[in-house]
């Protein structure tokens, strides 16, 4: 029995994970160039003045506050500590190896079960979030692309800019609210989606799925659902306030109502689970997507390095200390698989 149990557990070294490097090293060897021009910027980081590093910095740390009050309210059983540090340290292992957002979920699951909190309550809340979380993400294209496409002015300062992405943030809100109510709408949905993508056979119809998957989060949530529509709004507010504030550090203002879609795009990009956080991916994107909004080559470059410092680099830091804090507390070793 020990021996097919061996045998049937996946190794260090297993088929799938030696796929999976050789599928990063080949992506990354790719995306090389651009995240070398992205990185060869780091000396002229010294140019930016160091309150607009604090400002990106307390963005940041807001938008990660939202996830923490977020997860807070589909997991109330849970203490600010463990959520806190758990998160911190799944966020920065997803960030460290490939195809990390389910390794990263993993270790902040298995972090709350030995914080003694229930297996099936925390599987339960953190697949809420990430509907959620992923939900808001994704309709944000659907509000922001008709907006421009239909002749919306674009403003051409930073100020106008942010109140843009504010009320384009606060009707995602709205949407969302909706879309957790209305199970018209979700199959009205799935129906579209289906006459591109047909389900197959035996699969259950997804305007039927979308439905479930919409109430267990519900469910999981509860009467909180406005505030966490809220906290997932304010998640990817601030974290856009980060990228815009490096762009104003860089000195570039112009055409940046268009920076909001550059954003979506590398805020997706973070999720292919190529390469770890979308490293390699997400410079070359972000880059590419910046100066077609009009934002000159050198200043995209800059002020993309200097958004992903404090979005990815510095956030990775915070994760390692998180991890050390809560086997101290906690007096435990976590095996990271």
């Amino acid at each position: 029995m020990k021996q097919t149990d061996e045998r049937s557990s996946p190794g260090v070294f297993s088929r799938g994970r030696i796929v999976m490097l050789v599928v990063a090293a080949v992506a990354l060897y790719l995306v090389a160039p651009s995240l070398t021009e992205v990185l060869q910027a780091w000396p002229r980081l010294s140019d930016i003045a160091p309150g607009w590093f604090g400002l990106m910095l307390t963005a940041e740390v807001i938008s990660f506050g939202a996830v923490w009050y977020l997860q807070r309210l589909a997991f109330p059983e849970a203490g600010w500590f463990e959520l806190i540090t758990s998160q911190l340290a799944s966020n920065a292992f997803s960030r460290v190896v490939p195809g990390g957002a389910a390794a990263g979920g993993a270790l902040q699951f298995r972090m709350l079960s030995l914080a003694g909190n229930d297996p099936a309550a925390a599987a339960a809340a953190l697949t809420a979030l990430s509907l959620v979380t992923t939900a808001s993400l994704f309709v944000l294209p659907l509000l922001s692309i008709p907006a421009i496409l239909a002749g919306m002015p674009v403003p051409n300062s930073i100020a106008r800019a942010a109140w843009l992405g504010a009320g384009l943030f606060f009707a995602l809100g709205i949407v969302t609210v909706i879309l957790a109510r209305s199970s018209r709408l979700l199959q009205v949905g799935g129906r579209l989606i289906e006459r591109v993508h047909p389900t197959g056979p035996g699969v259950k119809p997804l305007p039927q799925r979308l439905v479930e998957e919409r109430d267990a989060v519900v469910s999981s949530i509860g009467s909180r659902w406005p505030r966490a529509a809220a906290a997932s709004v304010a998640k990817w507010l601030f974290d856009f306030y980060a990228l815009l504030a490096a762009l104003v550090a860089v000195g570039d203002e112009n055409r940046v109502s268009l920076v909001l879609l550059a954003y979506v795009a590398g805020a997706v990009l973070t999720m292919v689970p190529i390469t770890p956080g979308g490293l390699g991916f997400v410079e070359a994107g972000l880059t590419a997507a910046l100066i077609a909004s009009g934002v000159s080559p050198g200043r995209a470059v800059l002020a993309t390095l200097a958004y992903r410092l404090v979005s990815y680099w510095l956030p990775i830091l915070a994760g390692l200390g998180a991890y050390v804090l809560f086997r101290i507390h906690f007096h435990t070793a976590l095996r990271l698989e």
